[in-house]
């Protein structure tokens, strides 16, 4: 009867606070919130997956014994997510929701010694009790704010918002105050999915808890962004321990020359003097993610060796802010360093690296450069923050999304201590994930996984899908995908085929850069490697090749090469036309490198390459596919998929083509998710599953 009675109290505070709105006000809208969705014969679905709460942004609170983190819950019927807030006690005990809204809660931030909370909604600054009660507006920004840092003392606080770029019709002619033509005269003029009309900027202001005052623009007049568009975000900005100077990242150039420019820089912006230091002057690839060691002598950074390649080893440095000596801590480690994060006596780092499809916790030591893998296992492992003697982070699987895990940092012992998504993915039975190694025609050793079916026999036959990444650097790692999400490919009764190919960089520069100027060679036969290698085996039937971006290029360079290996393909947001893509893309460093340079260049890779696009093989055409595409893709423009289904069109190469005028690069809403998957699997279905 009490334990009853204590579900019917939590029930009725959770309907009362269903109806706040911002501000507390009441609203009929009811917010979205945890799934109870139930799981049919234990089969994932796009709508189970859609129904897993999506954790993120853990911070600890300023007495090591808490954690206020966010989950995002998606609402398919009304085609959106929405995001709460939750804190939980260090151990994962005494997890409690605080806020039940119909707007999104974001950036939580812990203030006035964790007795209160700092937050972002609808783009403006609120606070609230560390209970959820009493959310009020912390001022009014007028441009609107996307994320935020507080100072070390909580007296300023550093933000990022957008800043108009460019003349409009109405700036130039009053008379003309209704005109809509965009005016450009230099590039990059529209980037990922959006016409560069602002860009964003840093800004800092006075907090006194309550309201911010003397906001100021560091980079006022300027035509530079900060963080640099279109994925970077407040990492790329960090506060000095005594909150008089901050570091931030910017490109400072424009047009032709920002579109084939990686060279970002690390700036010292002195806030009393308004000054800025170029720290990284001479270095000419990217700069990003500085972050001031605890007593503000130093500073860490991950730097790109060479201008123009995005996909050069991002190398791990620190520098002493007096004498501007600066070190490569990774020269001798042959991978990627990612997020890091010092020590908090100053004597080394955290950081995150991908090694051999395993994205990893390690600590470097300055004084000597020795290196520790500290977290092992069949996970991916994000930014840690210092809790104590623990570290925070996330951690995910190709069967399990985001969840929150406490890492002991000295003998690499984790445990999962949120559990967000347990009472759904205890009713979901999971494919058995495999790791493979095989020989490539070249006789080198390739890592792959393959995911099979739930209750996998055997003895039974099954239709086989090769996934082929997008980059095409990058790594087929122990990622949680909510666009490509092998299990569910797994629960529709496919083989999954995952090979880390040529280009893949969590097996050594080599093998990372092999693929520049050779998007035909080595890593096609890899893909059909992996291909042969599992067609031994007596359970696989039909085969089918799916990818988006470079790995839509390679559906459709597959496609005119196969010779019947697959007998379905489905390319998303592919490249099609190698020489039309140079000269609409907008990032033209990513081809300019990759391909070996422009379609007029007189060079043996760059003739080789565009010889060889996709669509001068399309005669060899003769395997049904399906086109799918975003028309607010910018990075690969929407014609390279029309042009293929076209031409498919034209062979009589059975074929179709869906379209998303409101989807960029990836297929992000709800309800279009969901409809790409019926579509994808409906199509995989009607060529692999009837023999």
């Amino acid at each position: 009867m009490k334990s009853k009675l204590l579900v019917m109290l939590v029930s009725s505070a959770v309907i009362a606070s269903s109806c706040t709105g911002e501000g507390g006000e009441k609203t009929t809208e009811t917010p979205i919130g945890r799934s109870s969705i139930e799981v049919v014969n234990g089969i994932m679905t796009p709508e189970i997956m859609h129904n897993l709460g999506k954790v993120t942004d853990p911070q600890v609170s300023p007495d090591g014994k808490e954690i206020l983190y966010g989950v995002s819950f998606t609402s398919i019927a009304e085609n959106k997510n929405n995001r709460e807030l939750f804190i939980m006690d260090i151990d994962g005990s005494n997890n409690r929701q605080i806020t039940s809204t119909v707007k999104s809660e974001n950036n939580a931030r812990w203030i006035n010694e964790g007795k209160e909370i700092l937050y972002l909604m609808s783009g403006q600054l609120w606070k609230m009790n560390r209970d959820g009660s009493n959310p009020v507006k912390v001022g009014e920004y007028g441009e609107g704010i996307s994320e935020f840092e507080l100072s070390p003392a909580k007296d300023k606080i550093l933000f990022v918002s957008e800043v108009k770029s460019i003349q409009t019709s109405k700036d130039l002619w009053s008379d003309l105050d209704k005109g809509t033509g965009r005016m450009i005269d230099k590039l990059m003029y529209r980037h990922w999915d959006h016409f560069v009309e602002a860009i964003p900027h840093p800004f800092i202001a006075g907090f006194n808890g309550s309201a911010i005052a003397d906001v100021v623009d560091i980079l006022e007049g300027e035509p530079y962004e900060s963080p640099t568009m279109p994925l970077s975000g407040i990492e790329q900005l960090s506060w000095s321990p005594d909150g008089k100077k901050v570091l931030y990242a910017s490109r400072k150039v424009v047009g032709r020359e920002y579109a084939y420019s990686t060279n970002t820089d690390i700036y010292l912006y002195d806030i009393d003097a308004k000054s800025h230091e170029n720290l990284t002057d001479g270095m000419p690839g990217y700069d990003t993610d500085p972050v001031f060691s605890p007593d503000g002598t130093h500073f860490a950074w991950l730097s790109m060796e060479r201008a123009g390649y995005e996909a050069d080893k991002s190398r791990l440095f620190v520098m002493n802010l007096q004498t501007k000596e600066k070190r490569d801590l990774t020269r001798n480690f042959a991978y990627n360093a990612e997020s890091p994060v010092w020590l908090p006596d100053g004597s080394g780092l955290y950081f995150n690296s991908c090694v051999k499809a395993l994205t990893g916790i390690y600590q470097i030591n300055i004084a000597d450069e020795t290196i520790r893998k500290i977290t092992e296992g069949w996970y991916d492992f994000g930014g840690v923050s210092v809790a104590g003697d623990k570290l925070i982070s996330l951690y995910r699987s190709m069967s399990q999304p985001n969840e929150i895990v406490s890492v002991d940092p000295i003998t690499g012992e984790y445990t999962q201590i949120s559990k967000e998504n347990e009472h759904l993915l205890k009713q979901i039975t999971m494919g058995k994930v495999e790791e493979r190694w095989i020989k490539t025609v070249d006789n080198k050793d390739m890592h792959m996984w393959v995911v099979y079916p739930p209750g996998f026999d055997p003895a039974k036959k099954y239709p086989a899908l090769l996934f082929c990444m997008g980059g095409p650097q990058g790594t087929l790692s122990q990622n949680w995908s909510y666009r490509w999400n092998f299990q569910l490919m797994a629960a529709n009764g496919y083989v999954v085929i995952l090979p880390n190919r040529r280009g893949t960089s969590a097996f050594g520069l080599e093998w990372g850069e092999q693929i520049s100027g050779d998007y035909i060679g080595l890593n096609m036969q890899d893909y059909l490697s992996s291909v042969k290698e599992m067609t031994r085996e007596s359970y696989i039937g039909k085969v089918g090749a799916v990818g988006a971006s470079y790995g839509g290029y390679s559906i459709f360079y597959l496609a005119g090469i196969h010779k019947g290996v697959f007998s379905a393909f489905v390319a998303h947001a592919g490249i099609f036309n190698q020489e039309h893509m140079y000269m609409t893309t907008e990032e033209l460093w990513f081809p300019h490198w990759d391909n070996g340079g422009a379609p007029w260049d007189d060079n043996a890779t760059a003739k080789r390459h565009y010889a060889n696009s996709p669509h001068k093989l399309v005669k060899n055409w003769n395997t049904p596919i399906l086109v799918t595409h975003g028309e607010l893709d910018y990075r690969v423009p929407v014609d390279q998929g029309m042009a293929a289904f076209n031409a498919a069109q034209a062979l009589g190469v059975p074929s179709e083509l869906l379209l998303f005028p409101d989807e960029n690069h990836w297929i992000l809403k709800p309800q279009n998710s969901v409809q790409w998957n019926r579509v994808f699997y409906r199509w995989l279905d009607k060529w692999l599953k009837n023999e």
